[in-house]
């Protein structure tokens, strides 16, 4: 069982990962002396349906050769969507898949783009 499926890169998983490398404060937080929130080291990604937390980890510590800390699983169910076109109402459902967030130990990186 192929365990990894791809990784998720989205807006909001590149944010995170970018925050992780580069905290930046806003003007005011430097005015007002907040401190930005402790770096995630967070990535994201689509993986097997069936796989629990501990396969997932396994899975990434030995092909990105890097220690994870923590993953987070998010299980998505197809949706019913239905629309109406000139051939009649059409429905349908949405792919199922299963996301994990994974959270690397610290110093730990992972580049989806070395390979390009």
């Amino acid at each position: 069982m192929n365990i990894i499926v791809k990784p998720l890169i989205s807006e909001k998983m590149s944010r995170l990962t970018e925050a992780a490398a580069n905290p930046i404060q806003t003007r005011i937080q430097r005015h007002k002396g907040i401190n930005v929130a402790p770096a995630q080291n967070r990535y994201g990604f689509i993986v097997d349906k069936r796989a629990n937390k501990i396969q997932i980890k396994n899975a990434v510590e030995e092909f990105y050769n890097v220690k994870v800390v923590d993953v987070n699983t998010m299980n998505y169910s197809g949706k019913l969507k239905s629309r109406y076109t000139k051939a009649g109402f059409l429905t349908g459902r949405t792919n199922a898949y299963k996301k994990a967030i994974v959270t690397l130990a610290a110093g730990d990186s992972i580049d989806f783009y070395a390979n390009i």
